[in-house]
């Protein structure tokens, strides 16, 4: 009973994000005076669907609640009926055309802002006041292999300088240069305390002096500490950003040939969402809402055809000819797109079911 319970409120989380991205279309739309012709939060055979007496407007809950949409009067018009038509979106002013579609990806931002923003404010935040640098893993015929070093050390002093965290320890070990003697790192083991000497190695890839190490936080110690709105503001931004960032980069790596066995498709997102709610509860949701919005937000501003950022590149393009690409170009490049979005989500979720089995 309890699974299914998670499972569900990981198809809300998922529900909440689609309807406050397309929601973000759908008011930004209205508000310029765009003529809406169906607002729907899933994808497929329609569950439940409303007409609008006074507007038109289909509100639509369909079967698979993995997507939506807001669809404006006159788009996707293979026959070209409603080109000529003052209503169509395309002959909509260009600037209402654009904040339209950058304000779905930016309500997730914004979604994501006010999440945070409120979650630090009512309840504070847990500050780290102090930890220590615990090494994870030790990777074979590395200098740390060969000086000794060992999972579960504790790593206290770097040539002699006091370690005060992860990026301590890196710095330091980058700031070796050829020529330079070992360093010496001071670690505790248990109850004993050692000197390891090694000598880093350059590493090609990182562009970094390496010694063979991962490390991670261990005895962490925390204080609870109460915010003002505008610190609470100024963390929830920063956190956002922090969001963003690692997408960037995880996004870089995607592109470098690296990271893509973490990919998850639809069936995996709903795991990792249903096993965060049961191991975490409430916080666990609302830290995975952020991640995601955040992560759907940028995700939707990438130029690729089909999605938001391959719409507003576009309108750019109109913006600097004086004239639209014509509509039919235009159409074949988002259905190919959206053909290869498919075909990814396709083998992503094979991939995802061969994992649970």
């Amino acid at each position: 009973m309890n699974t299914v319970l998670y499972i569900l409120a990981a198809i809300v989380l998922l529900g909440i994000l689609i309807a406050v991205h397309e929601g973000g279309h759908f008011v930004t739309a209205r508000l310029t005076r765009i003529p809406v012709r169906e607002y729907a939060i899933g994808m497929g055979p329609k569950i439940l669907s409303r007409t609008s007496r006074k507007t038109g407007i289909v509100y639509s809950l369909r079967a698979v609640p993995m997507g939506g949409f807001c669809a404006f009067y006159g788009e996707d018009d293979p026959d070209e009926k409603a080109q000529n038509d003052p209503r169509a979106f395309s002959r909509q002013k260009l600037w209402k055309r654009i904040l339209t579609v950058v304000m779905g990806p930016g309500m997730n931002f914004i979604l994501a802002l006010a999440v945070l923003f409120a979650w630090y404010w009512i309840g504070g935040i847990e500050q780290i006041t102090d930890y220590d640098v615990k090494i994870v893993s030790v990777a074979e015929d590395t200098p740390a292999a060969e000086a000794g070093f060992r999972p579960d050390d504790l790593v206290i002093a770097v040539d002699g300088e006091t370690v005060t965290g992860e990026d301590t320890v890196i710095a330091l070990t980058n700031r070796w240069k050829e020529g330079d003697g070992p360093i010496a790192y001071t670690v505790r083991r248990g109850d004993e305390t050692l000197v390891l000497s090694a000598a880093p190695r350059y590493d090609e890839q990182s562009k970094h002096w390496l010694i063979g190490i991962t490390m991670s936080r261990a005895n962490i110690v925390t204080e609870h500490r109460t915010l003002t709105g505008g610190e609470a503001f100024t963390q929830a931004f920063e956190d956002c950003v922090l969001v963003g960032g690692a997408i960037f980069r995880a996004i870089g790596d995607l592109f470098r040939g690296r990271g893509w066995e973490d990919v998850a498709g639809p069936v995996g997102t709903l795991a990792i969402i249903t096993g965060q709610v049961r191991d975490f509860g409430f916080d666990g949701f609302l830290n995975l809402l952020v991640i995601i919005s955040v992560n759907l937000g940028v995700m939707n501003l990438l130029p690729i055809p089909g999605l938001d950022g391959a719409r507003i590149i576009f309108m750019i393009v109109e913006a600097i000819r004086g004239k639209p690409v014509p509509p039919e170009k235009e159409a074949v490049v988002h259905l190919i797109g959206m053909a290869v979005l498919f075909g990814l989500m396709i083998f992503l979720t094979v991939k995802d079911v061969g994992r649970l089995f």
